[in-house]
């Protein structure tokens, strides 16, 4: 007995760790030492069960061998990825993390499923059962939906979109719902119903993220984020365990809150996403706002001067600044500009990149200040005050399309509203579209001056001819 009070006191010290490090997370100065707590805390729940959980229960046999070895390969092969991950990598790699997460709660029903006993509770109020099996659903569909989401961002997989897909997937979601019920009524534990529904719902968790455009992706990332840690959750009903339960319960919590936000900024209701019903990548082609298609380039040496000049200085940095591997060399453009007297900021959008976060995260890798980036709300009021705003590797979250065209398919998402600035250099490549396979009508402003070349080289020699001026 005083084993179990110990290890009960070990899940609770984890718990409070998972609650603290969560805590930490909300700003980058303590976002390091929140993640080494609350993984603290998790390995403290590891050894404690471990070593005290057959102490009160030796009917139940522990494996150490294999156990061991499997905290040995995953804690290999999760350090390698994560030595080895590129920033702009960095999605991909969140994706098929949740996906192996969703995938351990899927395999926990699976397996407390065949030790169930449905002669003791045959009945709709079978709480045990539900449990299971919506452990069952949500973690089969968070790792499908995960892993087709990972090639989607890899550029492995394409948008596809079935005929009737809507028709499809709400179909499927009912048939699932209907075997829930029927293996609620306490059949056999070798129900072959039981792996159905588990097939039905890994074929779900395609169809729900297959079709969805890429400009979509941040709100697929954080909503099957959110599944997992209700899964996980679920799984802490199961056995039992405040720890898994407690964090579970902040996952699937932060995740779904951050659903609703990432909804809120591409303009999305909750209830489009959970029935797949958003997304798509087709769009119109934007015209310019004195309807010609011709957009003006400038040389590095005059946007140099114009930067070096200006008062206001509003730099929004994009996906293709991931790519480049630029954020140093921004960060150094912008130290030399606050040495000539110019306020620098930054304006970041809730959905740029391919995850929520994604340029906060960025920017932090190169001690960019925090308190230089501003979201999207706090920085559109004062746009119109800007002397420069310099767009590096964005596309849809400046495209003023949004606004302006109710043909186009990102018509109502919130954008950063650049084209109020006085003026506008856009670094890019070329002129190909954005994620969501839209062309900007920003480019052909004439306002606008296009940049063209890596983000990276096109930076490092506007560093340059800053410091010669």
């Amino acid at each position: 007995m005083i084993s179990l009070n110990i290890l009960e006191i070990c899940y609770l010290f984890a718990s409070l760790t998972f609650v603290i490090g969560l805590k930490m997370l909300s700003h980058p100065d303590t976002a390091r030492k929140g993640n080494l707590f609350a993984a603290a805390g998790m390995l403290v729940g590891i050894l404690a069960t471990l070593t005290l959980y057959q102490t009160f229960d030796p009917d139940k046999m522990v494996n150490y061998i294999l156990i061991g070895l499997g905290l040995l390969v995953g804690s290999v092969i999760g350090t390698v990825m994560a030595k080895k991950v590129k920033m702009t990598a960095m999605p991909q790699m969140v994706s098929f993390f949740n996906g192996m997460g969703g995938a351990c709660a899927a395999l926990i029903a699976i397996i407390e499923f065949q030790h169930h006993d449905p002669a003791m509770v045959s009945s709709l109020l079978n709480g045990e059962m539900l449990v299971m099996l919506m452990g069952l659903v949500i973690g089969g569909v968070s790792f499908s939906g995960s892993m087709v989401a990972y090639g989607k961002l890899e550029g492995k997989i394409k948008d596809k979109t079935l005929p009737f897909n809507q028709i499809i997937n709400n179909s499927l979601f009912l048939v699932i719902i209907i075997l829930i019920i029927i293996l609620m009524t306490g059949q056999s534990i070798n129900n072959p119903l039981f792996y159905v529904l588990m097939v039905l719902a890994l074929i779900y968790g395609i169809l729900f993220v297959m079709p969805i455009g890429g400009a979509d992706m941040p709100v697929v990332i954080s909503l099957l984020n959110s599944f997992t840690g209700i899964a996980a959750a679920l799984g802490g009903f199961l056995y039992g365990n405040k720890a898994m339960l407690t964090g579970g319960i902040l996952v699937g919590s932060a995740g779904t809150i951050l659903t609703i936000l990432m909804c809120k900024a591409m303009n999305r209701s909750l209830l489009n996403v959970l029935l797949g019903a958003f997304g798509g990548t087709a769009g119109g082609v934007g015209k310019s706002a004195d309807g010609e298609q011709s957009a003006r380039e400038i040389s590095i040496s005059d946007t140099a001067v114009l930067l070096s000049y200006s008062q206001r200085v509003v730099i929004v940095p994009g996906y293709g600044l991931a790519v480049a591997q630029a954020q140093h060399s921004c960060h150094e453009l912008e130290k030399l500009l606050e040495e000539k007297g110019v306020e620098v900021s930054y304006a970041i959008h809730p959905v740029a990149g391919r995850m929520p976060g994604h340029m906060n995260v960025l920017l932090a890798e190169a001690d960019v200040p925090y308190e230089r980036m501003q979201e999207m709300e706090e920085i559109n009021p004062k746009l119109s005050q800007v002397d420069v705003v310099v767009v590096i590797g964005a596309n849809d979250v400046v495209n003023p399309a949004a606004k302006n065209d109710p043909s186009s398919p990102i018509f109502g998402m919130p954008i950063l509203e650049v084209d109020q600035a006085k003026n506008v250099i856009i670094l890019k490549r070329g002129m190909a579209a954005g994620y969501a396979g839209i062309e900007n009508e920003l480019f052909f402003y004439p306002k606008t001056r296009m940049l063209f070349g890596d983000a990276k080289d096109s930076l490092q020699k506007l560093v340059g001819e800053v410091k010669a001026i």
